[in-house]
């Protein structure tokens, strides 16, 4: 089942995508895809809806992010063997994490804006996880049943922000448009191995990364579980897992955004994304 929300910034209901290509309106069943609506109980009684009687939304509307109500952010850095040798870090021993301010979440297919005084703006394609059941001191063994599903986040990076200016990564991370995720959240049950998609992301129609989930340091599972060691995870938090070689700043020379370019991402079976990029 593929869910989403729809409208103008701020106004998203939540809708499917049905099986003959349409979206529904799920306003009537949900009041958002938010909180408990991502509960297992929740999702099976959507799933057995009888989606071609739900009303249809037009097919120009806006498709904004994919979970409303966002608590946490929570990503995950150099979780690529190969981008960390590219960034000239080491591979951790335990998974990188900080934290994505939610006020950076926005649509798939939204511009991306280049924060003022910035120099270095990048692309980072992601898989990420969405939380579906409240989760602490949880095991490897049982992290997925946690899992409402996936999607898709450009996990877009101030690599001066980030790193030459002191600090955490939070201030590189967490301009507002830095985080677009969707088009859909994929739930579970249609992803049969998180650890096993192609993933890959396209500058004005050169590939620049080409990567799949197989080469991730630290798997799903024990990512979910790891967090859940140092904080409760919550319906509708979102964990982006890392991305594959292939940024701006690992490009010789370096290559990162500017006002004109256009980003076209994707992992297999969970949509794709398209961006304009203007100056802030």
């Amino acid at each position: 089942m593929k869910l989403l929300r729809t409208g103008p910034k701020g106004q998203e209901k939540p809708a499917l995508l049905h099986e003959d290509g349409s979206l529904r309106d799920l306003s009537a069943v949900i009041c958002d895809l938010a909180g408990a609506a991502l509960s297992p109980d929740s999702l099976a009684h959507l799933r057995a809806l009888d989606g071609g009687a739900l009303p249809v939304v037009a097919a120009d509307t806006r498709i904004g992010p994919c979970v409303g109500q966002v608590g946490k952010f929570i990503c995950i850095g150099l979780n690529y063997a190969d981008h960390a040798t590219e960034s000239g870090m080491e591979v951790p021993s335990e998974p990188v994490t900080f934290m994505k301010a939610t006020s950076a979440i926005s649509g798939p297919n939204d511009d991306v804006e280049i924060p003022k005084g910035s120099v270095k703006s990048d692309w980072e394609v992601e898989l990420g996880v969405v939380i579906g059941t409240y989760a602490k001191y949880i095991a490897p063994e049982t992290a997925l049943e946690h899992v409402a599903g996936y999607c898709l986040v450009n996990d877009l990076s101030e690599r001066e922000f980030q790193i030459k200016r002191g600090g955490q990564w939070v201030k590189g991370k967490s301009a507002d448009t830095f985080g677009p995720v969707d088009p859909w959240l994929v739930t579970r049950d249609e992803v049969a191995d998180p650890g096993d998609l192609s993933m890959w992301l396209d500058l004005i129609g050169t590939r620049m990364q080409d990567g799949s989930t197989r080469t991730m340091v630290f798997g799903v599972a024990h990512l979910i579980a790891y967090l859940s060691q140092f904080m409760s995870l919550h319906p509708g938090d979102i964990i982006p897992t890392g991305t594959p070689p292939g940024v701006g700043m690992g490009q010789k020379p370096q290559r990162y955004l500017r006002a004109g370019d256009l980003m076209r991402l994707g992992i297999s079976g969970l949509g794709e994304q398209h961006q304009c990029v203007r100056q802030g």
